[in-house]
């Protein structure tokens, strides 16, 4: 079997994440396409370090190990909201972001922290940023590889009661709306992630 009929013919895939909110964004996605989604606690995997500095190789840790303990194709994301005055944090540690400074780890307590750093800076723009990784096998030597960034900025006071993480926080000038006031299908119609997985799903129809 050629690699080309391997990714033609994924359907079932398993999901390297246990966050709710993404499973809902992704399974709606993928379904569209045929793709039935699985999250990993469903499966018994226990969660995947994520020591890399950079989104992609994190994505990629987690598929590996996701795929490797269940033999199935695996999906992962690494993403999280990129500050311009903080030089790009929260980054790679959005999830945790008030852990880092010996806060919780909640979307309640990061967001407190996200605001309390900017504090009066006037630069407010930020950009959400998803990197994406589908692999075939746990050794697939070329998973593919997806991105997509959702520019906006943030505010102070949160709005909105849809999404999660920085979503309240996160001001698109251009819809006049925070991410957390879209509602699920106009978000998933323009998010960070909603982005990236177009790109993979026309990878996929490529080398179908």
């Amino acid at each position: 079997m050629s690699d080309s009929d391997g990714v033609k013919r994924v359907k079932r895939v398993v999901l390297a994440s246990n966050n709710a909110g993404k499973l809902r964004e992704f399974a709606s996605l993928l379904g569209a396409a045929g793709i039935e989604l699985i999250a990993q606690g469903e499966l018994g995997v226990p969660e995947a370090e994520e020591p890399h500095p950079t989104f992609v190789e994190n994505a990629l840790a987690k598929a590996r190990h996701a795929s490797a303990l269940t033999g199935l194709p695996a999906l992962a994301d690494d993403s999280g909201l990129c500050v311009r005055a903080l030089n790009g944090a929260p980054g790679v540690h959005s999830a945790r972001y008030a852990m880092t400074a010996d806060g919780e780890k909640s979307d309640a307590a990061n967001n407190a922290r996200l605001v309390a750093e900017l504090g009066n800076e006037a630069d407010r723009r930020a950009y959400y940023f998803c990197s994406l990784v589908l692999v075939r096998h746990a050794n697939d030597p070329e998973p593919l590889i997806a991105e997509g960034r959702w520019h906006g900025e943030v505010i102070d006071a949160p709005r909105g009661a849809h999404g999660f993480g920085y979503d309240p926080h996160f001001f698109l000038p251009a819809l006049g709306a925070t991410a957390a006031e879209l509602d699920p299908a106009r978000k998933n119609a323009v998010s960070h992630r909603a982005l990236a997985l177009r790109d993979l799903l026309q990878r996929l129809e490529e080398l179908a």
